[in-house]
C-alpha cells in the first residue's frame, strides 16, 4: 500500500499550444479547450474521490489557471496554493515563438525532437533583440524570485529544469507530501517530465521518449523513501489519453502537405 500519494499534470491547452508555437516562458492563457481540459479534469478527479490539501503550480498563467479550474469544478477552492517560477515551463531560448512545424521543416524532425524530448541538449539562448526577451524579463513577477533575474535562465535543457525544481522539490514539496498532505502539482510539459525523470528514475536516454497530453492528471504512488511503487498512472479515458499523447507528439512533424510540398 502506498505511504504517499501525488497527482502531477500539465495545464490545460494554452493558446499558444494550439498554434504550434514554443510557449515557454511567455505567459499565456488556457485556450477555450484547455479550459475544457481542466474542468474535465476537476470533474473526473472529484469522481474518483480525491481530496486535496495543497497545490503547486508554476508563476504562469495557464498553470494557475488549470488548478483554479480543477479546485472549482471539485468544491475545493478553499486549498492553498502556492506559486513558483521552479515550476515553470523549460526555457526554449531562441526557439520561443516559434512553430514546431516549421522549425521540423527548416531543420528536420530529428533536430527538434531532440530540441524538445532529449535530457541534456539546450537550444540558443535567448537575445535582448528577440521580440518576446523584454516582455519576459520586465515581468514582475520574477522580480518575486528567489533568485536575480540577471540570474534567470536565457535558455534551458531538461537537464537544467531539473536542477532548478530539484531544491523545491526537496526543500517545499516532499516536507508537505511527508507531513501526510495530499498534494497537486499543476506544471508543465517539461517541468512534469523532469519530475517523473527524478522520482522513477528514468534514463537519460529513455526521458526522450516520456510525452505528457495536457490536461490529464498522473497518479504517483510513493513508498516512505519517496520511491515508486510502479510506474506513473494516466487517470481517464486510456484510448484517448493515447490519442492525445500522439497529438502532442506530431506537434514536431513537418505537416504531410508540405512534406509534398515545401513551398506550402
Amino acid at each position: 500500500m502506498a505511504k504517499y500519494r501525488l497527482v502531477l499534470l500539465r495545464h490545460g491547452e494554452g493558446a499558444w499550444t494550439k498554434e504550434n508555437r514554443f510557449c515557454s516562458w511567455v505567459d499565456q492563457k488556457l485556450s477555450s479547450d484547455g479550459i475544457k481540459e481542466a474542468q474535465n479534469c476537476g470533474k473526473h478527479l472529484k469522481a474518483l474521490g480525491f481530496e486535496f490539501d495543497l497545490v503547486f503550480t508554476s508563476v504562469l498563467s495557464r498553470s494557475i489557471q488549470t488548478a483554479w479550474l480543477i479546485l472549482q469544478e471539485m468544491g475545493q477552492e478553499w486549498v492553498p496554493i502556492q506559486s513558483s517560477w521552479r515550476l515553470n515551463e523549460r526555457h526554449y531560448g531562441a526557439l520561443i515563438g516559434l512553430n514546431r512545424a516549421e522549425m521540423a521543416l527548416n531543420h528536420g524532425e530529428e533536430q527538434v525532437k531532440i530540441w524538445r524530448r532529449s535530457y541534456d541538449v539546450t537550444p540558443p539562448p535567448i537575445s535582448e533583440s528577440h521580440p518576446y526577451y523584454a516582455e519576459i524579463y520586465n515581468d514582475r513577477r520574477y522580480k518575486c524570485s528567489d533568485v536575480s533575474q540577471e540570474n534567470l535562465p536565457k535558455a534551458e535543457s531538461l537537464k537544467d529544469v531539473l536542477d532548478r525544481l530539484l531544491p523545491y522539490w526537496n526543500e517545499k514539496i516532499v516536507p508537505e507530501l511527508k507531513s501526510g498532505k495530499m498534494i497537486l502539482i499543476s506544471a508543465h510539459g517539461n517541468s512534469s517530465r523532469a519530475l517523473l525523470k527524478h522520482v522513477e528514475g528514468i534514463s537519460d536516454e529513455d526521458i526522450i521518449n516520456v510525452t505528457l497530453p495536457t490536461g490529464v492528471p498522473i497518479l504517483l504512488e510513493l513508498d516512505e523513501n519517496l520511491h515508486p511503487l510502479g510506474p506513473h498512472q494516466f487517470l481517464g479515458d486510456q484510448e484517448a489519453i493515447q490519442a492525445a499523447i500522439k497529438k502532442v507528439e506530431d506537434q514536431g512533424k513537418v505537416k504531410s502537405a508540405e512534406k509534398l510540398n515545401p513551398t506550402v
